[in-house]
């Protein structure tokens, strides 16, 4: 006889036994808990939005000027920098709405896992406010960066997986418009597809469902996983063509970033497993793993692409934090087992470490320090973000300096150089009001919008390999170098500015040199 507490099967087909089943109806969503924190963490992001300053990430968006696709990312992110800037106004509080938002709705997001779990009320809070003040995402729900959505569209196709394997395959279709707009962010969401076939292949409980279940019960042996792919091909297609026709850019730019990040990636990644979410929040997704396994047989293809994940992060060696979005899943999924099997003195202790969890973090991830300290802590070392949103400002004064001493006869054909996309960036923003000239840089998209005028002949150039230079021009002298005046040591503190004159052999034989990917 059939179990009436069971929720019917969806669609027409056998019923998986009741060892794998989902047990019952899903729980009420509970919006209190979980919009509190949508409230609290909204109005926290916002109102320390503006300490600090610019991330060099935000600046450079600024600069990229609108298109399908540039040669490091797809274009979503730049897209929402611009649209935002010119509906709201170009300040550091506009450019970082659409982070604080892609944070709250991933709250939001993780919450929905864990109710779709079995997770109640608690579990539910507990995955809003602990996913919510997390060291990661709170950092990059402060901060515009393409990793900013990714931290809700990950978790969002896995929610649409996971609805689609316990209960509707129909869901397939959403979880493949959401991975066909993610395309428009990263194309490295293909590999969080790959983590999820993986996954239904290898750790799809074949046993348990041999004697009960037909095999075209398996996910993979209907056509809804498939016409999903085709909806998330269709979605995301302009940004592929963009891709092929451009002889796939972000190929190139992953190698770059292997290149250059690789040793520090393998080295780090797995303790940044732990700091993720914080370090005592390591056992709540940690149980979510085994209870995934031992618990909710249809969804072991999520401990299975986990270490798919972190076996890409090692290969590519690019960025740490590529299995996030997955980790935050398995995080909503202890919250349901931590709540369920915790009493009432357990569950104040659950609060009293989330409470001291979120403490941690927030001093770590939001701009809370006085800047004026910032460097003699360890604030600076531990996020880079807080190195990178300083000091623009300063530098682009001291740059201003060294133009205005120039003569009067030379600025008309001066411009300023620069190393990276972040100084451009902090020229194009503050450089107009100081009177500086026009900003050129050879870093990835930058380089593409080509030299500087032939009638150019004087360059400050921004560079921490001042000799490098004596060959690319006739002359070259140090006029300065660049100090944010708070000790924080960035990759600008220390950079050298040199005036140049005359471009050896032009500057269309000297661009090429110029040119670099990182």
């Amino acid at each position: 006889m059939a179990d009436a507490s069971a929720p019917p099967d969806p669609l027409p087909g056998p019923a998986y036994p009741a060892e794998v089943r989902p047990s019952g109806p899903r729980p009420d969503v509970a919006w209190r808990p979980v919009g509190a924190a949508v409230l609290v963490l909204g109005v926290l992001l916002t109102a320390t939005s503006t300490r600090y300053g610019y991330h060099r990430d935000e600046l450079y968006f600024r600069m990229l000027e609108p298109g399908w696709g540039y040669v490091d990312q797809p274009p979503l992110t730049p897209w929402l920098a611009r649209t935002f800037a010119e509906l709201f106004g170009d300040t550091l509080l506009v450019m970082r709405i659409p982070a604080t938002l892609a944070h709250l709705a991933a709250i939001v997001v993780i919450a929905l896992v864990a109710r779709e779990l079995g997770g109640r009320g608690g579990a539910q809070a507990l995955a809003a406010w602990g996913y919510g003040t997390a060291a990661i995402p709170v950092a990059f729900g402060h901060t515009l960066l393409t990793s900013s959505l990714d931290l809700v569209m990950w978790p969002a196709v896995l929610l649409c997986v996971i609805r689609a394997v316990q209960r509707d395959p129909r869901w397939w279709l959403a979880a493949g418009l959401v991975t066909g707009v993610a395309l428009y962010n990263k194309l490295l969401v293909v590999a969080l597809l790959g983590g999820i076939l993986v996954g239904l292949v290898v750790g799809w409980p074949w046993r348990m469902l041999r004697r009960s279940a037909a095999p075209d019960r398996w996910p993979l042996a209907t056509p809804w996983p498939w016409a999903g792919a085709v909806v998330a091909l269709l979605v995301g297609l302009p940004n592929l063509v963009f891709q092929a026709t451009n002889g796939w850019p972000q190929l190139a730019m992953g190698a770059a970033l292997g290149e250059n990040n690789a040793a520090d990636v393998r080295s780090e990644m797995w303790l940044f497993q732990l700091l993720t979410l914080g370090v005592p929040l390591t056992l709540v997704w940690l149980v979510g793993l085994v209870w995934l396994w031992r618990r909710r047989p249809l969804l072991r293809f999520l401990v299975v692409a986990y270490p798919v994940l972190l076996a890409f992060t090692y290969v590519a060696g690019s960025q740490t934090y590529y299995a996030t979005g997955l980790l935050s899943v398995l995080f909503a999924a202890g919250c349901v087992p931590i709540v369920d099997w915790a009493g009432t003195a357990w569950r104040r202790a659950v609060v009293v470490t989330v409470a001291l969890n979120a403490a941690i973090c927030l001093v770590i991830s939001l701009p809370l320090v006085p800047v004026a300290v910032l460097g003699s802590t360890p604030v600076a070392d531990i996020n880079s973000s807080a190195q990178d949103a300083v000091g623009w400002p300063e530098y682009v004064r001291q740059v201003a300096d060294v133009y205005v001493a120039l003569p009067a006869e030379d600025r008309d054909r001066t411009v300023v150089l620069t190393q990276n996309y972040g100084e451009a960036g902090a020229v194009d923003r503050y450089g107009p009001e100081l009177g500086l000239p026009a900003v050129y840089s050879g870093h990835n998209e930058l380089w593409e919008y080509g030299p500087p005028p032939a009638s150019s002949t004087v360059a400050l150039v921004l560079t921490e390999a001042p000799g490098a230079w004596d060959s690319r021009f006739e002359e070259c002298a140090v006029r300065g170098r660049l100090d944010n005046g708070v000790g924080v040591d960035n990759e600008e503190q220390g950079v050298s500015i040199l005036e140049c004159r005359g471009p050896a052999d032009g500057w269309d034989a000297l661009w090429p040199e110029l040119r670099h990917l990182d």
